[in-house]
């Protein structure tokens, strides 16, 4: 196994988990600064209020998401159980 191997192994393992986490970290940053704004606007400064939405939208969207972002690991885990051999060798 050369150190390219490696590397590339590495960097589709580090792309794939940007590409899985990527919704959910896009839907709850859209809707921490929905709620900032709507408490900028607001004058309410409680800190709690921005943590509930968030929790809900992260929710919600592992529900909608969920099979693609399980497909896409299987489909790595998959490639690369199918390719242990030239891992090993």
């Amino acid at each position: 196994m050369t150190p390219d191997f490696v590397l590339t192994l590495a960097e589709r393992a580090v792309f794939t988990t940007i590409l899985i986490a990527a919704p959910l970290l896009l839907i709850a940053l859209a809707v921490g600064l929905i709620v900032s704004i709507f408490q900028a606007t607001t004058q309410i400064q409680e800190q709690t209020l921005a943590f509930i939405p968030k929790i809900i939208a992260v929710f919600v969207s592992v529900i909608f998401f969920g099979p693609w972002m399980l497909s896409q690991l299987l489909n790595f885990t998959y490639d690369l159980f199918s390719n242990l051999q030239r891992f090993v060798s």
